[in-house]
């Protein structure tokens, strides 16, 4: 089973499942399941292949899915589930096979659609990095951006290094093979009735107008938010702003 985080809180609504996205952790959504968890019980998982997760030969969707609707299953559903971006997609798969275990489903800034944009050039960065010159993460930093160039993903990436182990907590191989699949959708002839967010950033364009009646084809229910001033990572770029949205969203019951 996937390793996860337990931020325990009130049961008086479901528990609170949060799927990352790819080259995350639950460690990145640490403070955020914290304050969540205040008003509710909030479980925060690593992906396989990610964190502290079992590393697997595999990392497609259905895969996905399945391990999160193992951990749903024991910790006791239906819950409410929050995914961002690869982890989205995961939890849009569980939502359309699984709808059981579902009660309520926010999707952050990604859709079920193919996507063109190519997230290899990290994988290489991080396979780049001479793991045997490591003291500390801030070297992993120095050594990521020479490649990446951007301060704020440099930090995000080095934060999957085991610095004492010397290893990555990222199966960067077998990311490196799926990411076909990560970057597409698979065929799925199902439909999730349930009450769904999809939440995106202001300043990002992984979900576009266009993009919605093939979001309402799987999800007839769903409606659509936007956060101001907030990017791809709404919840690092807005996490205030964020996490009201999920409390009024979530919170909310018929």
């Amino acid at each position: 089973m996937l390793h996860f985080v337990d931020h325990f809180g009130p049961e008086d609504i479901p528990a609170l499942v949060i799927s990352h996205g790819l080259y995350g952790s639950a460690r990145n959504w640490s403070l955020i399941a914290k304050r969540l968890s205040q008003s509710r019980r909030v479980i925060v998982v690593d992906q396989r292949n990610h964190g502290a997760s079992p590393w697997f030969e595999t990392n497609s969707y259905e895969d996905m899915a399945a391990d999160l609707a193992e951990v749903v299953d024991f910790i006791g559903g239906p819950c409410d589930i929050v995914g961002h971006s690869m982890g989205g997609k995961a939890a849009m798969v569980l939502a359309l096979t699984h709808p059981n275990l579902i009660d309520r489903l926010c999707i952050a800034d990604i859709a079920p659609v193919r996507y063109v944009h190519d997230q290899s050039q990290f994988l290489r960065a991080m396979k780049a990095v001479d793991l045997s010159q490591i003291k500390s993460r801030s070297d992993v930093r120095v050594q990521l951006l020479r490649s990446v160039g951007d301060e704020l993903l440099a930090s995000f990436f080095a934060q999957s290094v085991d610095v004492e182990g010397k290893r990555w907590r990222l199966n960067l191989d077998v990311l490196e093979l799926a990411m076909p699949k990560i970057l597409s959708f698979p065929e799925i002839c199902a439909t999730f009735q349930g009450t769904t967010l999809f939440l995106s950033g202001s300043k990002s364009h992984y979900v576009t107008s266009n993009m919605r009646e093939l979001i309402k084809a799987f999800f007839p229910s769903a409606v659509f938010a936007k956060i101001p001033r907030a990017g791809h990572w709404l919840h690092a770029d807005r996490p205030r702003a964020f996490e009201e949205v999920l409390k009024v969203f979530f919170g909310h019951r018929k």
